[in-house]
């Protein structure tokens, strides 16, 4: 559509094709015997992930298409231009639109991390193309081109349900206090900075016993402040705690904050069928989502009981996994006085009401801060990171949302500086 007399404007020849619609591109490719690829060999080619790396030296919110290879913002696997400059038609169709990639010169520099897609007829100066030839027989390419259904949400539309029908989710996270009947099941003193307690006591619920991992700061004084640790999902894959060690978090040791780290149904040695953490209208995602609330405040309760802890100085600290799950825990567990959440955001799968974050998020009102990347191919800025930030009940003095060039996993020493200025904040210094 940008040509004239079916051929590029004077000057202009070096410039990548735009203004293509997708049957365009598709006879285009068709014409020399090629395909446009699916947006999983697209995906694997471009490699979002590595977004922080490619981005910066790529073609994004300028004022034009540059020529091919300009911007020297290069995918893991040598190919120049997949972020930015134009974007890219892909084979697989979504309803009624096809899916293109890559984000374009014009477009903000988190598209590259996006799944956009939009009517194959669109022939605007910014649709662009790249073909591929597929080695032999591909086997997987009948699957890899079928149209793609993808969960999508738009939470501006969709509202937080009444105080009173809050309420009544509110008590499904409730329960017995019983005996806890704790014990020290081993005490290991030999790491430098702290001693690391592998501590059992019973589970909220159908006679489980739970574990946890207390890591106590050595060189500082008691009652310790405690920062209670909800991971990434990774812990649904792993069947041994025998190794689990402070890791990323050690950094609050050093500061001189206890660090707890619950096993929670589902992952270590409680692992069940649980096989994702992906939200779902299941009974089965929903009593998890309970058990894993039920767990964390069975925890507190655990610190509570020592006099080596500060009970009125709790903190959740949660990552990826633990950044969604964020959005609803400290929502029903009072004791919570601060919160971090790192790499965080709403899902566009959804559960069940009651365990919905969507109506959970304006009933925190505890001080919280959440970093975050820009690129993060998981958790995208505008449309998961910005509306669990918007929906927080916290008072607008008390929340901060932090954005570093980084992808899913944001600058850890960005994640240091921040979460400790943030826990002397709102837990106050450390002895």
């Amino acid at each position: 559509s940008t040509w004239e007399a079916g051929g590029a404007p004077q000057g202009l020849a070096d410039l990548p094709v735009g203004g293509v619609s997708w049957y365009e591109a598709a006879a285009f490719a068709k014409f020399l015997g090629k395909s446009l690829p699916t947006v999983f060999h697209w995906a694997r080619a471009a490699q979002p992930m590595a977004a922080p790396l490619v981005v910066p030296g790529s073609n994004f919110a300028s004022q034009g298409v540059a020529p091919s290879n300009t911007f020297r913002g290069m995918s893991p696997f040598g190919t120049f231009d997949m972020a930015g400059n134009v974007r890219e038609w892909c084979e697989n169709a979504v309803d009624d639109r096809r899916y293109i990639l890559g984000g374009g010169w014009s477009d903000p520099a988190d598209m590259f991390t996006d799944a956009y897609a939009q009517d194959p007829f669109d022939r605007s100066s910014i649709n662009g193309v790249r073909l591929v030839k597929y080695s032999g027989q591909e086997p997987n390419l009948a699957l890899a081109a079928r149209p793609l259904e993808r969960a999508r949400r738009d939470f501006t539309e969709e509202r937080p349900v009444s105080d009173a029908v809050f309420e009544s989710f509110r008590r499904i996270y409730d329960y017995d206090h019983t005996a806890l009947r704790a014990q020290v099941d081993a005490r290991d003193t030999t790491a430098e900075g702290w001693i690391r307690e592998k501590v059992s006591f019973d589970a909220a619920y159908g006679g489980e016993r739970m574990l946890a991992y207390l890591f106590l700061p050595k060189p500082h004084a008691s009652p310790f402040q405690t920062v209670v640790v909800f991971g990434g999902d990774g812990d649904i894959h792993t069947r041994s705690s025998a190794d689990l060690a402070p890791g990323d978090t050690d950094f609050f040791l050093k500061s001189g904050r206890a660090v707890l780290m619950p096993i929670y149904k589902g992952t270590f040695e409680r692992g069940d069928s649980l096989d994702n953490g992906f939200p779902s209208e299941t009974v089965f995602y929903r009593d998890h989502v309970v058990m894993w609330a039920k767990d964390l405040r069975r925890s507190l309760d655990y610190l509570s009981t020592r006099v080596d802890i500060d009970s009125t100085r709790f903190a959740y600290f949660g990552v990826s996994w633990g950044g969604y799950l964020g959005g609803l825990m400290p929502a029903v567990e009072p004791r919570l006085k601060a919160v971090v959440l790192v790499i965080a955001g709403l899902m566009m799968e959804r559960g069940r009401p009651e365990v919905e974050p969507l109506n959970f998020l304006p009933r925190i009102t505890v001080p919280v801060i959440m970093l975050n990347g820009r690129y993060d191919h998981y958790f995208l800025v505008g449309t998961a990171q910005e509306p669990m930030y918007r929906l927080l009940g916290t008072p607008s003095d008390q929340k901060r949302w932090v954005l570093s060039e980084h992808g899913h996993s944001p600058s850890w020493t960005q994640v240091i500086t921040e979460s400790l200025n943030w826990l002397d904040k709102y837990l106050g210094p450390v002895r």
